[in-house]
């Protein structure tokens, strides 16, 4: 029977940057305070090798930022030092995004979320610069400029929502001007960007405004999720997703490097559904979401921040079930989910991919070389109620030296399936330790033996992939 896929290794092969590990997200600010978000943090940076991490509420009034005591305005940074010290501690750095109104500087009492994130413009745009000014000057004090250098500076999140901006387009455009103004007055070799907006809007107008008015801008950001403007009003996450189209999130990719010109562009927020509580988050086919949606993104982006890492994560409120549907790569036990096993596989890739010829309706492949190894990705990826089934994927990978051993690695409904597992208990509210234990174990990815045939320096492999399954194959030759 025909090859689904056929890779020679002689061919040319093209960089591989680990984009998808420029910057992962969380929640905000305080949060990164607490010692159980530190330590998740910091296996995930160890693990999947992220380098920024991106929350909003640097500025907000319970980080102490920016307060008034009697009508005098009060600067604190004990805070953000405390945050940005861990960082660095662990080889870390901030995307910081500069956010949200400081209630001394506010124009308004409008909040988001149940920490009262303030979301009004300031009343007064030079006390804005100032802050901004004051707090970047600050941190390259504390840190030296050469470390700030690799810091990205982002005003505002998605300002184009009325959840998050009170003020117009032209007044975020003004908030841009006077912090980028105030950043660039420090160092202008810092980097700062927008427009942070949801759905990749405003990028055009952004540009043009900064253009016309000779606003510094070093890079382009913006957030999209594979429900945004899918479905009817009142849909339910399964029905937008139902409703939105295959390789969407790569067409808007594609889309805004266009807009963004010569600028790099940075995605920061991206999931597989902007729903809080969707338990597609904590199942294979988030893993598979994600490892498909990363393939299509490459060579497109500079950074692709999935959202979040963790589920210690608060916007409507904190919840203690152990799989809810959070966000994150992890539970609030730091359990992985099996999306965190996805970019555990991603990690391990090396740095040089090959061209593959094939086509397949649901499947998707790569394959790389790395340091005596070519290894062999898969994902076998489709939106809820869309056409997918059980595939036998056909692979001949040709010109190999003599093959030593070949394993796979899976993530699917009986590999790396930590909820499964839970399910299986009877879904506890509270784990005990034991509970905690199985369930790591049941997290782990795997190694095991595959069968393969090897002649004439090709190796010929038949992959069996459940739908929404992942699955990395490595090669290692004598």
């Amino acid at each position: 029977m025909q090859d689904d896929f056929i890779c020679n290794t002689m061919a040319a092969s093209s960089a591989l940057p680990h984009f998808w590990e420029h910057t992962i997200g969380s929640g905000h600010a305080t949060l990164a305070l607490r010692a159980d978000w530190q330590k998740q943090l910091s296996r995930c940076h160890t693990e999947l090798g992220f380098k920024h991490v991106r929350f909003h509420g640097i500025l907000s009034d319970n980080m102490g930022t920016l307060v008034n005591q009697n009508d005098t305005l009060v600067y604190s940074f004990y805070n953000t030092d405390q945050v940005c010290d861990f960082l660095l501690s662990i080889g870390m750095s901030l995307f910081a995004e500069l956010s949200f109104m400081p209630l001394t500087l506010s124009s308004g009492a409008d909040t988001v979320f149940h920490y009262k994130g303030n979301i009004t413009p300031p009343r007064d745009f030079t006390a804005w610069e100032t802050l901004i000014n004051l707090l970047v000057q600050h941190w390259v004090t504390r840190y030296g400029l050469e470390n700030v250098r690799e810091w990205y500076f982002e005003v505002w999140n998605e300002p184009n929502l009325s959840t998050f901006w009170t003020g117009t387009q032209q007044d975020y455009f003004l908030l841009y001007q006077y912090a980028a103004k105030a950043i660039k007055a420090v160092d202008a070799s810092l980097k700062v960007g927008g427009p942070a907006t949801a759905g990749n809007a405003w990028i055009t107008e952004f540009r043009d405004y900064c253009e016309k008015n000779q606003v510094p801008y070093d890079f382009i950001s913006t957030h999209h999720y594979p429900t945004d403007a899918f479905g009817k009003p009142g849909d339910d996450t399964l029905a937008q997703l139902a409703a939105s189209r295959r390789s969407v999130l790569r067409e808007e990719v594609i889309a805004t490097k266009v807009k963004a010109g010569d600028k790099p562009v940075y995605y920061t927020e991206w999931s597989t559904s902007s729903n809080p509580f969707d338990e597609l988050h904590d199942m294979p086919y988030a893993a598979a979401f994600i490892t498909k949606t990363i393939m299509e993104a490459r060579g497109q982006v500079q950074g692709y921040s999935y959202w979040t890492f963790s589920d210690i994560f608060e916007e409507n409120y904190f919840s203690s079930i152990p799989f809810h549907g959070g966000f994150g790569l992890l539970n609030i036990y730091g359990i992985p989910k099996p999306s965190y096993r996805a970019y555990e596989l991603l990690h391990q890739l090396g740095e040089d991919i090959l061209p593959v010829e094939g086509h397949h309706a649901t499947v998707d492949a790569w394959v790389i070389k790395k340091k005596g190894l070519v290894q062999l990705l898969l994902t076998n990826s489709a939106l809820p109620r869309h056409a997918i089934k059980t595939e036998l994927i056909k692979t001949t990978i040709d010109h190999l030296p003599n093959v030593k051993d070949v394993y796979i690695q899976r993530i699917d409904d009986t590999h790396a399936n930590a909820y499964a597992t839970w399910i299986e208990m009877g879904s506890p509210g509270t784990l005990t330790s034991n509970q905690v234990i199985t369930l790591e174990s049941a997290s782990a990815l795997i190694k095991e033996p595959h069968l393969f045939i090897f002649q004439n320096n090709s190796i010929y492999l038949e992959i069996e992939l459940v739908p929404q399954a992942t699955a990395l194959v490595t090669i290692e030759s004598e």
